[in-house]
């Protein structure tokens, strides 16, 4: 018997109904379409969020994510509101910068030491002024080393490269103003902020415009959606274990994209019960069941 769509529950299952919104993860796609389809995946995200907690104002550039509840997520079937992950939570602490009137030879190298494709800006203070990436590097070499002319730069242009090169700063060449979130932002929110912008690092800074740590694309994502382990491990370690350790070796959990199946054998009473458990657990999106009486 396939049981309905878990569609009312908010909070930690705005997970669950993102993740409705694209396809399976197991399929091998281009990066367009992956791009779309983590777009339309945050964007459910951000719309499940918002329905659960009343209207917000946007976000817009160079304007950081409004701050939400400090929380972590309630347990799955508990009673009590499960508050939303917050940027904080999911945050590299110590990130890679460069000042202002760092040189284009500085920044390529924190770029490559810190093995990453852009950095923050910071003014003597410490506060964002904006993003320099490799794409502003490359750019500003290209044209510094072909003259605007096409073709492979000779020895005159790489010596005027390097000259000129040292000639520009960080400042010169970040773009500004910079995106940025609050550690108390929600996950949800800089997870669309990011999606929108097309950014893989986000830079996190307090009121004041000071750095304090730069969240990753990835982090937002895998805070957002359990995998498949995940949930089936929760199913069998928590709900089946605890509060039916009698019927445990009877029962199999299939879970794939979230949908979880349910094999075996249990009383009808002690099944339904079950089955709903297990609807109770963000991230499900649904529950098919498979269980005989007996």
């Amino acid at each position: 018997m396939r049981r309905q769509p878990v569609h009312e529950r908010e909070g930690p299952a705005a997970g669950a109904e993102a993740r409705r919104a694209v396809p399976g993860r197991a399929s091998r796609i281009d990066e367009p379409l992956r791009e779309d389809m983590l777009l339309r995946y945050i964007g459910a995200m951000a719309a499940a969020s918002t329905h659960q907690r009343g209207p917000r104002s946007p976000t817009g550039r160079g304007a950081p994510a409004r701050p939400s509840r400090t929380g972590r997520r309630a347990p799955s079937g508990s009673d009590v509101e499960a508050d939303p992950l917050l940027v904080g939570d999911v945050m590299d602490p110590s990130a890679a910068s460069v000042s202002g009137d760092s040189a284009f030879m500085a920044i390529a190298r924190t770029l490559t030491d810190a093995g990453v494709g852009s950095l923050p800006v910071t003014d003597a203070e410490g506060r964002v002024m904006g993003v320099v990436s490799e794409s502003d590097l490359l750019a500003k070499a290209a044209v510094e080393a072909t003259g605007h002319r096409p073709g492979v730069p000779g020895a005159l242009a790489r010596r005027r490269l390097n000259e000129s090169a040292r000639a520009y700063t960080a400042e010169d060449l970040m773009t500004a103003p910079a995106i940025t979130v609050f550690p108390e932002s929600t996950v949800a929110e800089a997870a669309w902020l990011a999606a929108l912008s097309r950014l893989k690092r986000v830079p996190v800074t307090d009121r004041e415009g000071h750095l304090v740590g730069v969240v990753r694309r990835n982090a937002l994502l895998a805070a957002l959606v359990r995998d498949d382990e995940g949930i089936r491990e929760e199913i069998e370690s928590r709900i089946l274990t605890e509060e039916f350790p009698g019927t445990r070796p009877a029962i199999e959990i299939v879970v794939r994209h979230g949908t979880v199946d349910v094999w075996g054998r249990m009383e009808r009473a002690d099944a339904r019960r079950l089955l709903d458990r297990i609807e109770g657990i963000a991230d499900v999106t649904e529950v098919v069941d498979h269980l005989t009486a007996g």
